[in-house]
């Protein structure tokens, strides 16, 4: 399927932001000023879904709604870019339902990250809609250390310019939402280089775990000369991390895949650089291919923003890296 890739943004551009998992109410209101004026400061002008402040005993809401908001947000010629409020566990609720030909027709910026997976590579596999992977409308409420993230993603979705991914200096795993001003920074030892390789391909991927829930599906999109962006949240075990790539692995298509770039491990998931290299060396599937961990996305901040659908090169030969986005 031929790509699509969306008009980028401009001051004055209007923002949607839709929940389709975890509803806007859950989101405190220190986070929210915060968010609304890092908008402001990128001239953009924040909109909400009118379903957004709707919350069941799953803090969600009706696929009704979600589907509605989204749709509408899609429809709406003065909205530029559509935001997810933030992550949660019922995105894929809504794919079955979702007017394709109505998306197809009104291209636009799609962003958010976790459990929006579902969503972005659903919207790939269905219309060739290029969208991305990278911050949420909650992920903006951060007060403090928000600059790396705002940088990279004002460099894929206002930006034209081929660039490289570097490293942050320090991050996080912290609960900021909770206590904003005391921010534990941990120093970042920087990319796991775990295969030597070059290659470049189409980036999919985001949450594993998620990922997986498309296989089998219409929503599932072709791994055939793709790069696989993969990352996890608390997944408490590292098999099952294990488990989750190995399922990718079996699939007929994999065989098709250039590289593979794995984003930071939470400190609650017990992933070890030594644990994750015994768990790629021990799948023959991958010794071919360039393999790069500890990047900067994912579910510890900060975080870069990619493209789900766009064109990256891994570059990992003699214990050099460079990770460039080329089409996005």
């Amino acid at each position: 399927m031929k790509p699509i890739f969306p008009k980028k943004l401009q001051p004055g551009d209007e923002v949607r932001v839709i929940a389709p998992a975890n509803s806007l109410a859950i989101i405190r209101e220190d986070c929210r000023m915060i968010a609304k004026q890092r908008f402001a400061q990128l001239g953009l002008e924040l909109s909400f879904g009118q379903h957004v402040e709707e919350i069941d005993e799953f803090d969600s809401s009706s696929i009704e709604s979600r589907v509605a908001d989204l749709h509408q947000a899609f429809s709406d010629k003065n909205v530029k870019a559509i935001f997810s409020v933030i992550g949660g566990f019922n995105s894929n609720q809504l794919l079955r339902y979702l007017d394709w030909d109505l998306i197809k027709s009104n291209p636009k910026i799609f962003c958010g990250y976790s459990d929006t997976t579902a969503i972005s590579d659903a919207l790939y596999a269905k219309t060739g809609l290029v969208n991305y992977y990278g911050p949420s409308y909650s992920s903006f409420g951060q007060k403090l250390y928000f600059d790396y993230t705002l940088e990279y993603m004002k460099k894929c979705l206002l930006d034209s310019e081929t660039f490289v991914l570097e490293p942050s200096q320090q991050w996080s795993d912290d609960v900021w939402y909770l206590d904003q001003q005391n921010r534990k920074l941990i120093t970042n030892e920087g990319p796991w280089i775990i295969n030597e390789g070059l290659a470049e391909g189409i980036i999919l991927g985001g949450n594993l775990c998620t990922f997986n829930l498309l296989q089998g599906t219409e929503y599932f999109p072709d791994l055939t000369d793709s790069i696989l962006f993969l990352e996890d949240d608390e997944i408490v075990f590292p098999e099952i991390f294990d488990r989750d790539l190995q399922s990718l692995i079996h699939l007929p298509d994999f065989s098709g895949v250039k590289g593979l770039a794995i984003g930071r491990f939470q400190k609650a998931s017990n992933m070890t650089k030594e644990k994750l290299i015994r768990i790629i060396k021990t799948k023959k599937e991958l010794n071919h291919l360039p393999v790069v961990a500890n990047l900067d996305f994912g579910h510890t901040d900060p975080q870069f923003t990619f493209p789900i659908g766009g064109i990256s090169q891994i570059d990992s030969a003699n214990n050099h890296f460079q990770l460039k986005i080329i089409k996005f």
